[in-house]
């Protein structure tokens, strides 16, 4: 079984450091992709989507696969197409739904951010930009029930924007589970990652 955390946009691989270093103390190796690396060339959604599936299947056995923000649409994306390759999924600050006005509002603070922010990613200020644009009318809300493997829902306490979404998730997700974490807002991996890891850990244990 192989173990894979997926970070947000506005993040790399690193976010999870401290998550993963919990969880291998506890016998649970994980897999770190960095979404932007893997994406060699990033246009829209669809083309890191298309990479991220074939980081996936190009894995052995099954999948228990955890993601934040983007990496939760990712993987919403990939457990629809994919439902035999997938052992369990954790959704964390995921949208139920594209928040058009949110979306706008990131898209402008991309525009006025330095262009070094984004170079730290490996890519230039206009691809993300062009990369949050083609998100704009993504709609995971449909086929949720079709989902069958074992799910969790997790989101911070302070995340006002994605709570109403967790919920959603949780009630059309069949038999999922819901979790918020404490002293914690979107980027739970980052706020809370102690409490994270040991939700992580209780759910993939009994899976």
């Amino acid at each position: 079984m192989k173990n894979i955390l997926v970070h947000g946009l506005g993040q790399n691989s690193e976010s999870w450091h401290e998550v993963s270093y919990n969880l291998g103390k506890n016998g649970f190796d994980t897999i770190c992709p960095n979404l932007f690396e893997i994406t060699v060339t990033l246009g829209n959604y669809e083309t890191m989507y298309h990479a991220f599936s074939t980081f996936c299947n190009q894995q052995e056995g099954k999948l228990n696969l955890c993601g934040l923000s983007l990496g939760g649409i990712l993987i919403l994306d990939f457990v629809k197409e994919y439902p035999e390759k997938v052992n369990s999924i954790i959704l964390i600050g995921t949208p139920y739904k594209i928040p058009k006005t949110l979306f706008k509002i990131q898209s402008f603070l991309f525009h006025i951010m330095p262009k070094r922010t984004f170079e730290k990613m490996g890519y230039s200020k206009k691809q993300l930009i062009a990369l949050v644009h083609s998100m704009g009318k993504l709609d995971f809300s449909k086929d949720l029930d079709n989902i069958k493997c074992k799910s969790l829902i997790v989101c911070g306490a302070k995340d006002n924007v994605n709570m109403k979404s967790a919920k959603l998730l949780n009630k059309s997700i069949k038999n999922s589970k819901l979790k918020i974490i404490w002293n914690s807002s979107h980027e739970v991996n980052r706020d809370n990652p102690k409490e994270l890891s040991n939700i992580i850990y209780e759910f993939w244990k009994d899976y």
